[in-house]
Order: structure tokens, then C-alpha cells, then sequence
């Protein structure tokens, strides 16, 4: 298995008529880490959907689309809701396309499974490079490749969900 890598998930929709929130909420409530991008008709594959929203939404939403399907399992994902608490998860595997009238509602349609830490995560726990990608704001999922990113979000995902112990391949600093 490769080494997980680390991403914010801000899960807020480029439709401005959908509410700050309510997908973040969805996909703690769900067990999913998701991006937005409803389309026409519900995709018969990864493929199918890349193709999709290259016509409705253009390359670049194509391409976001790619790397949040092809991020490796088990890579962690940070959050935050309206409120402004942090949440940890790690992805499962597996892309899907969430027709439910629920995940349309809130533009939470490109999902993978995540398991969340139930409870939220003390801002003075997550790492800083976690931080500075949250304070650049944005709607886009985005690799946080800093060097403190996975060693530290390691140590806090050990520390709030130890019946899944992280195993690293280089040193954690």
C-alpha cells in the first residue's frame, strides 16, 4: 500500500445557491469525503463521469475530479465545518457517483468512503501546514504536501482513532 498522503477537503459547492456547510455535514453524517459537480445524468463509471464534467464544467473541474478519485486509500483528509471545527478522516477506496437526492441537494455527488474521527479535532493539534491550507479559503480539494503535513496529521489520527495505528514508510519527525 503506498503511504497516504494528506488533503483539505473544504466539500463547499461552486454553486453559490447551495449553503456553506451543509455538504460537510452530509459527509460526516454519511461516512464520505466528496467534491461537487452534479451532472446531467448519473455516470456509468469514472470515465464516464471525467468525461461529463469536462463538458459541463470544463478541464480543470475534469481534472480535480481525477485526482480526488485516484488519491490513494488510506490517505488522510482534513475538513472543517461552519463552525469552524476541524474533523480528520481517511479515505477508502473506491470513486462513486451519489445520486441521492440529498447529495444532489448539497453538491456532494464524487464520494469515497471515509472514516471519520467522531469527534472534532483541537486547533492546536493539527499540524500548521493544515492550517495554512484552510486559511487560503478556496472550494477546491488540494493536496497539502508540506513536510510537517503527514507525520503530524499521523500522530493526531493515532492519537484520536488508535484501533487504526498509521504505518509509515520513512521516518515520522
Amino acid at each position: 500500500m503506498p503511504e497516504p498522503e494528506v488533503f483539505r477537503a473544504p466539500m463547499r459547492s461552486h454553486d453559490d445557491n447551495v449553503p456553506a456547510g451543509v455538504a460537510v455535514d452530509r459527509a460526516l453524517e454519511h461516512g464520505v469525503c466528496g467534491i461537487g459537480g452534479r451532472l446531467g445524468a448519473p455516470p456509468t463509471s469514472l470515465s464516464d463521469a471525467i468525461f461529463q464534467t469536462d463538458a459541463t464544467y470544463g478541464e480543470r473541474a475534469a481534472r480535480r475530479l481525477e485526482r480526488f478519485a485516484g488519491a490513494s486509500e488510506g490517505s488522510f483528509v482534513w475538513t472543517r465545518n461552519v463552525y469552524d471545527f476541524l474533523w480528520l478522516g481517511r479515505i477508502g477506496d473506491g470513486w462513486s457517483y451519489d445520486a441521492d437526492p440529498g447529495a444532489w441537494a448539497v453538491d456532494l455527488v464524487h464520494v469515497r468512503l471515509c472514516d471519520w474521527i467522531p469527534t472534532p479535532i483541537p486547533w492546536d493539534q493539527a499540524p500548521p501546514s493544515v492550517h495554512a491550507s484552510l486559511a487560503r479559503g478556496g472550494r477546491n480539494w488540494q493536496r497539502i504536501r508540506a513536510a510537517d503535513a503527514l507525520p503530524g496529521t499521523a500522530r493526531v489520527w493515532s492519537r484520536y482513532h488508535p484501533d487504526a495505528p498509521v504505518q509509515l514508510t520513512r521516518a515520522v519527525g
